[in-house]
């Protein structure tokens, strides 16, 4: 069987995957024109700054990249997508251009994805989201399959036929990319599993949330395992199953990610992909490129001298070094 792929999530330890964005109330302090214009500008820099991306994971053996939520802010606004729609060529060569260095593109929308709502205004603007992350992702030329999955969380507590009703009424480009997580509080594992399976969709295994969830000490407990195979027959190609993998900042079943990954599961050398939030991102997918990938430990030893961790920027806003556009540089992408 082939290693396990690595993924970066959204940004790096350093300075060179990062990416501008602007607040709603901003952007609204300005006349339309300039609206028009400082969002044009963003996207273009933001497009280039993906290209960079992608070439920094293809230089590092990272053959996933998550992007940010919060690519390209307001593109689900009349405004946002009609100047989106600008940039299609420029989105088609960055597309390509993952394509042919062989990295896989996916994302996680932000946590106001709630399709199983008791209020239909918040289900509205859940499936509003998810329209605008599916045309970004068709623009990007990437296919309506889980291989450019979007994965979101189960929601709300206790509406689970209205989340499968839901599901099974996306459109197909959002649908056909859907992938559900496990969660620490609400959806455990068997239970996603369950749903993903009644909705059709493949299920995306989170370790470091099933112990949270089961009160569990070790990922070597067999019910991490179980949900791990389980959750791979949900997956109609189990080549692409996509898992997730952090350590508690504090302590084994702290919430919070910790800067590198020091515990793995033992079954997850039997992952195809795998997804690091840790912290130090590249940082900690090289400690286990060079400590666990060809080695048979399960336990890494600690990092001697723990870098400063930067923010970590995963699902809502994309910028953690630039705080306003307006000094943005519009430059040509290198495809």
């Amino acid at each position: 069987m082939m290693s396990p792929e690595f993924g970066l999530v959204c940004i790096s330890a350093s300075k060179t995957v990062r990416f501008k964005t602007i607040t709603r109330k901003r952007l609204l302090q300005f006349e339309l024109a300039e609206q028009e214009r400082l969002l044009r500008e963003l996207y273009a820099e933001n497009l280039r700054r993906l290209s960079i991306a992608v070439e920094f994971c293809c230089d590092r053996n990272i053959r996933l990249y998550r992007l940010s939520s919060g690519l390209f802010p307001f593109a689900d606004d009349p405004m946002g997508a009609a100047i989106l729609d600008e940039f299609a060529e420029g989105m088609s060569l960055v597309g390509d251009k993952a394509k042919r260095l062989g990295i896989r593109l996916v994302l996680h929308p932000d946590q106001f994805v709630v399709l199983n709502s008791d209020r239909p205004e918040v289900i509205d603007n859940s499936i509003k989201i998810l329209k605008m992350h599916a045309h970004i992702f068709d623009l990007l030329g990437l296919p309506q399959s889980p291989w450019a999955l979007m994965n979101v969380h189960g929601g709300k507590g206790d509406r689970v036929d209205r989340l499968i009703d839901a599901i099974g009424n996306l459109p197909d480009n959002i649908r056909l990319r859907l992938t559900l997580e496990n969660d620490e509080y609400t959806y455990g594992a068997e239970q996603m599993i369950s749903i993903c399976q009644a909705a059709k969709i493949p299920q995306l295994f989170d370790a470091h949330h099933h112990v949270i969830h089961e009160k569990v000490e070790s990922y070597e407990h067999e019910s991490v395992t179980a949900m791990f195979e389980a959750s791979r027959s949900t997956w109609e190609v189990p080549e692409w199953q996509v898992v997730h993998i952090s350590n508690g900042a504090e302590s084994f079943l702290d919430q919070r990610h910790s800067d590198y990954i020091t515990i793995m599961p033992s079954c997850y050398r039997q992952a195809p992909w795998i997804e690091i939030e840790a912290k130090q991102k590249e940082l900690a997918i090289q400690k286990l490129q060079q400590e666990w990938l060809h080695s048979d430990l399960s336990v890494l030893p600690p990092v001697a001298v723990e870098q400063p961790s930067e923010p970590e920027v995963e699902s809502v806003t994309p910028s953690t070094q630039d705080n306003q556009p307006s000094e943005l540089i519009e430059a040509p992408i290198s495809v």
